[in-house]
């Protein structure tokens, strides 16, 4: 049997990358502009729908940090962040000098807890520091609990900056991730349900916004013949020849998209008989996810005393990737001394979790490599 390396989330090309990245090379547009960047952002919108407007930039990371600046976040404010997340959500408050305020997650969708959201809301107001912004995740492509969290939001004026790194192609109650909030992030990284080699988009609600995000990220360069700066800008856009390869993969996403909830049930009916794993699932009567990564919970007390690590090594053993849930925010080193409210939901998560080989390139041979893996695991655990 081939006993090739199994990855948790590799790049899937579809076919039609190469046809728009040889015309950037054909008609020399291989600089941070063009027809491919324009096309793509066009792409994005139409997608999105519901009025979005797209710029593409050259990471998720970027988008966020954009994001904040237009929702006018300065130096001395404060940011909620959800803590289960990748540090790229929280890294762009401290660009600005900010600090971040890091919120549990709940059991449910294993995002932002709308209960300690507002129970941190109301105690930095009573420190004299009403938070200037939201940043919540849909984690692995799972949407959090929008309706809960936006009403929150409004009651206390705060706007949401919806990260959608992991979530292009999900949605709740019918609307697309990315527009949920007042701005949103997708990205375009390599492991992603699509992808420019690097890159990511800022979603807006109105044209003059995603121009402001533009200017911004093309150095703040003000409209003049000469390079001429009033303000600090950034080198944040996307090159022309990367925005070609997203083009062709927004052919084939609602494919990917399609292929990666097949893992997901794969996992699903994989671990059905065992009782000590959970799979992580969306209400589908309310939210639809890409399933960007499928992810397990290994019960803590359960009865044969089996931990996510212990199955991880295992699989490692096989040449088969898998990786913990994101380390919480809050438990960094780095952010550790910022403020937290809630309880051990992401701590507990990011102790028993555990993330499984998600592609949408995974072959039969690959899924039958997975279950002999795993149900040997199993099996010899309970012995």
């Amino acid at each position: 049997m081939n006993n090739s390396k199994i990855w948790l989330s590799s790049p899937h090309m579809g076919g039609s990358e190469q046809k728009f990245v040889q015309e950037a090379f054909d008609t020399n547009w291989v600089a941070p502009l063009g027809p491919n960047v324009n096309g793509l952002e066009k792409d994005l919108e139409l997608y999105l729908d519901n009025n979005a407007h797209v710029g593409a930039l050259s990471s998720g990371t970027a988008a966020i940090h954009l994001g904040l600046i237009l929702l006018g976040v300065k130096a001395g404010d404060e940011v909620i962040c959800q803590s289960m997340t990748f540090s790229a959500s929280a890294n762009p408050i401290l660009y600005l000098g900010a600090t971040p305020v890091f919120i549990d997650s709940e059991s449910d969708t294993w995002n932002l807890c709308p209960v300690a959201l507002e129970e941190a809301i109301v105690d930095r107001i009573a420190k004299g520091k009403t938070p200037k912004a939201i940043i919540a995740v849909h984690l692995y492509g799972v949407p959090y609990k929008v309706d809960e969290v936006n009403a929150i939001a409004r009651k206390y004026n705060i706007p949401v900056l919806e990260d959608s790194a992991e979530a292009l192609g999900s949605s709740y109650k019918g609307q697309k991730c990315g527009t949920l909030g007042d701005i949103g992030v997708l990205s375009f990284n390599g492991n992603k349900i699509i992808t420019t080699s690097g890159g990511g988009a800022i979603v807006t609600k109105s044209k003059e916004l995603k121009d402001r995000a533009v200017f911004f990220a093309t150095q703040s360069r003000d409209d003049a013949p000469h390079y001429q700066h009033s303000q600090i800008g950034y080198n944040y856009r996307m090159s022309n020849i990367c925005a070609g390869i997203g083009r062709g993969q927004m052919e084939v996403l609602d494919k990917h998209v399609g292929l990666r909830r097949e893992m997901n049930a794969f996992y699903e009916n994989l671990f059905k008989d065992i009782p000590a794993v959970t799979v992580f699932k969306t209400d589908e009567n309310i939210s639809f996810s890409n399933y960007w990564l499928s992810a397990i919970e290994i019960d803590g007390n359960n009865e044969i005393g089996v931990t996510s690590e212990q199955l991880r090594l295992f699989l490692d053993e096989a040449n088969i990737e898998s990786r913990p849930l994101w380390k919480p925010m809050h438990l960094q080193p780095i952010f550790e001394h910022y403020p937290y409210y809630g309880a051990t939901v992401s701590q507990r998560l990011f102790e028993n979790g555990l993330c499984l080989p998600s592609g949408s390139n995974l072959t039969n041979e690959d899924r039958e490599r997975i279950r002999s893996s795993v149900t040997a695991f199993f099996k010899n655990k309970e012995l």
